[in-house]
């Protein structure tokens, strides 16, 4: 079975994102993400959005989207800004973690970005993103250039089809087509209020745990960790148990 791939448009509707004259980040984010979602269409992939028009959903329901979706990679779109124009440039992508799945993803996209022309800025944990803290995918935000540089604009406007193609190359090379790496987690809860699931979530990652909410139709699962072998996943599960958990391996 092919991969599944939401994909998301930064911002949207009153949250204009980023602009520079008459420029929105969000018009550009979203013009992107259909771009991509085509191509990725055209060669195989399943591909979701947590938008298609001008609307608004905050980060955490962006999450949400993502999360009842079943999809198996998250990728949002953004452009950067600096305080001045044309003093900052280039590709960024933002992940939770180093050494994750997803910052392997967001090092094939932002290279083919580089070799496409873009300075590099490099992979760069930024845990406090709501999409990619709340996500129980691998996320990787992709920042592609500064929306207040002329000379990423320019990029951008008159070599768009290669750059699309730059993105879609990096997430063809990350991501195979057919499936994706099975993940293993701990599931610790099952509710049917959300709230209730994540005020578990929040005590797990004052423990120092990972822990995401997936929507398990009809109810709110608390998965805790992402492991790439049952036998991490075990000795988890064994970590949970010792704090009072009950405890079902699960896989993502």
């Amino acid at each position: 079975m092919a991969a599944t791939i939401i994909l998301d448009a930064g911002h949207g509707g009153y949250d204009a994102g980023a602009s520079y004259g008459d420029r929105k980040e969000k018009d550009d984010t979203l013009r992107v993400a259909l771009a991509v979602g085509q191509e990725l269409e055209d060669a195989g992939y399943n591909v979701l959005y947590t938008r298609t028009t001008d609307r608004y959903d905050s980060p955490i329901e962006k999450a949400r989207i993502a999360n009842r979706s079943g999809a198996d990679y998250f990728i949002s779109f953004h452009r950067n800004s600096g305080i001045n124009p044309n003093t900052y440039n280039g590709t960024q992508a933002l992940v939770y973690e180093a050494g994750t799945e997803a910052a392997r993803i967001g090092e094939a996209i932002n290279q083919e970005l580089v070799d496409f022309g873009f300075k590099d800025l490099d992979v760069v944990e930024r845990p406090g993103l709501v999409v990619l803290r709340r996500t129980q995918m691998p996320a990787v935000l992709m920042e592609l250039g500064f929306i207040n540089n002329d000379m990423d604009n320019q990029m951008f406007d008159e070599r768009f089809d290669e750059m699309v193609d730059a993105i879609v190359d990096g997430i063809e090379e990350a991501i195979p087509l057919e499936g994706s790496p099975k993940q293993y987690g701990v599931q610790v809860g099952l509710f049917t209020h959300e709230s209730n699931a994540e005020y578990l979530r929040e005590q797990l990652e004052s423990q120092g745990y990972f822990a995401t909410v997936r929507w398990d139709n009809p109810y709110y699962a608390v998965i805790v960790g992402r492991e790439s072998t049952l036998e991490d996943a075990r000795t988890l599960q064994n970590q949970l148990r010792q704090d009072g958990y009950d405890t079902l391996i699960v896989t993502l």
